[in-house]
């Protein structure tokens, strides 16, 4: 390998051409962050027109597994390879998952298309994410994580509604042939641009047993908690049995990260107090919302009485109070040295809007359940720059990548996990035990069983977010660089 092109030596990129990465950046997240959102409301047409309902989870699962199984290697092989040839790579492959969905002629087919897109979309945003903290100083990346923020926003909102619009008055295949368009237009913004990346990548290899120790792991436990209490019975010998293959191979990766020459995780980074408990805060919070987006139109359908329109009306705010939460957190960042103090303050008040909803949901007006949503949602808004920031913030250059993308995969397991819950105590509740449709459990549940479902749910929301709160009290405030490429050297230690 030819010497390394280190950031402290590389030409400083002007505010023009930061605006010309950030522009592609945002594109590349938004192709990911809308196709987790924009599939679900045409999943009916899809199976209908294919004629094989039975298998159309998979198109969700298919995806899910793939790209949290590989999020981990997409950093790994930037810090080798470089950010730039890996996110061409990663637009790439999921343009061409995206033309194979647009065309698949069987749900078998458009399942298999699903997970070459999840391939390609495990790494767009991770290796977003790291591209910045390669553009912009720790201080300077905080103001621009509202892009981030709102990039999910947008897609959280208009995703549902394209794709049911697609689905209705197009063709469902509609909903993957506008990641083409989108995802050239990724490609041609970063290209070129991003060949002016500073190269702080040193001599690596990749673990390659652990890695396939860590991919079979993830899904293995992904598949469980996705199957559980849907599919099949928590108890069943399917969910039993991926997880305990999961648990398994899980400690066997743990293993190898013991004894591998160069891990696949660097364990300065696992063991880093800031890059855990940041990592751990974000894991509480992001899961609690996911699940809270799922979960609440039942909520609001089957308990507030209000029809699937006005139903995704109100879930805005929940959106809007994210982007509004990030924004804050991500601007007193750059100016305030006791960083954690407003998202400490901002989730404890999403805990007393949640417990607020815990115990008196449904006899609230709906425009203060909406004030509500908003203050949630500000806090969780508070975390996600937060954590973002100070894991790249503690950790070395080198190791920026495999960081940054540890923290999303593990942020996405645990979201799993958390969505997971929140299923069981929703369809538990309806005392559904086979196949579950939220249409079917709208309809078929008494309204006044339902919000006692919704206040064990919320009362779970609220652990949740407490959980994230107590993690990131733990975040040691270490000052934020000021400088592009400078952090701690490759032993760990503070320059």
């Amino acid at each position: 390998m030819n010497a390394p092109y280190r950031a402290d030596t590389a030409p400083r990129l002007s505010p023009a051409e930061i605006r010309s990465i950030i522009i592609g950046l945002v594109a590349a997240m938004l192709l990911a962050a809308l196709d987790q959102t924009i599939v679900a409301t045409a999943m009916p047409t899809i199976g209908l027109e294919l004629g094989d309902a039975a298998n159309l989870p998979w198109i969700v699962t298919a995806y899910l597994l793939a790209s949290t199984a590989v999020t981990p290697l997409y950093g790994k092989l930037s810090d080798i390879h470089g950010r730039r040839i890996m996110l061409l790579i990663a637009i790439t492959t999921f343009s061409v998952g995206s033309l194979l969905c647009a065309l698949a002629p069987t749900m078998i087919a458009l399942a298999l298309a699903r997970g070459l897109q999840g391939i390609g979309g495990g790494g767009l945003i991770a290796l977003s994410q790291i591209i910045l903290a390669d553009i912009l100083s720790a201080k300077e990346r905080a103001r621009y994580q509202v892009y981030i923020a709102g990039v999910f926003a947008l897609s959280s909102v208009a995703g549902p509604l394209l794709g049911g619009f697609f689905a209705q008055h197009l063709h469902w295949s509609a909903i993957f042939w506008i990641n083409l368009p989108i995802g050239l237009a990724a490609f041609i913004l970063t290209n070129d641009k991003l060949k002016l990346l500073p190269r702080n990548e040193r001599r690596h290899s990749v673990d390659y047993p652990g890695a396939a120790l860590l991919v079979v792991s993830s899904t293995s436990l992904m598949l469980a908690l996705s199957w559980g209490g849907v599919r099949y019975p928590w108890g069943s010998a399917p969910v039993l049995g991926l997880a305990g293959f999961g648990l398994l191979s899980g400690v066997a990766f743990a293993a190898r990260l013991a004894t591998a020459g160069e891990p696949l995780i660097p364990l300065s980074v696992l063991r880093d107090r800031v890059v855990t408990s940041a990592t751990l805060a974000a894991c509480f919070a992001m899961g609690t919302l996911i699940g809270l987006s799922i979960y609440v139109p039942i909520f609001l359908e089957g308990v507030i009485g209000l029809d699937p329109s006005r139903s995704g009306l109100a879930m805005v705010p929940l959106m809007v109070g994210t982007v509004v939460g990030a924004t804050l957190s991500g601007r007193s960042m750059a100016y305030l040295r006791h960083y954690k103090r407003l998202p400490l303050a901002l989730l404890t008040l999403s805990v007393g809007a949640c417990g607020l909803l815990a115990f008196m949901g449904p006899a609230l007006p709906l425009w203060f359940t909406e004030i509500l949503f908003v203050l949630l949602s500000m806090g969780i808004g508070t975390v996600l720059p937060l954590s973002t920031i100070v894991v790249q913030n503690a950790v070395a250059p080198q190791q920026l990548g495999i960081a940054t993308a540890s923290m999303n995969f593990f942020r996405s397991l645990g979201g799993a996990l958390i969505v997971a819950i929140f299923g069981t105590l929703v369809l538990g509740g309806a005392g559904e035990s086979a196949v579950h449709d939220m249409a079917a459990l709208i309809r078929g549940a008494d309204a006044g069983q339902l919000g006692q479902t919704f206040r064990l749910v919320f009362l779970a929301a609220c652990f949740g977010l407490v959980l994230a709160l107590g993690c990131l009290s733990l975040v040691e405030e270490r000052p934020l660089q000021e400088t592009v490429g400078h952090g701690r050297d490759g032993r760990g230690q503070r320059d």
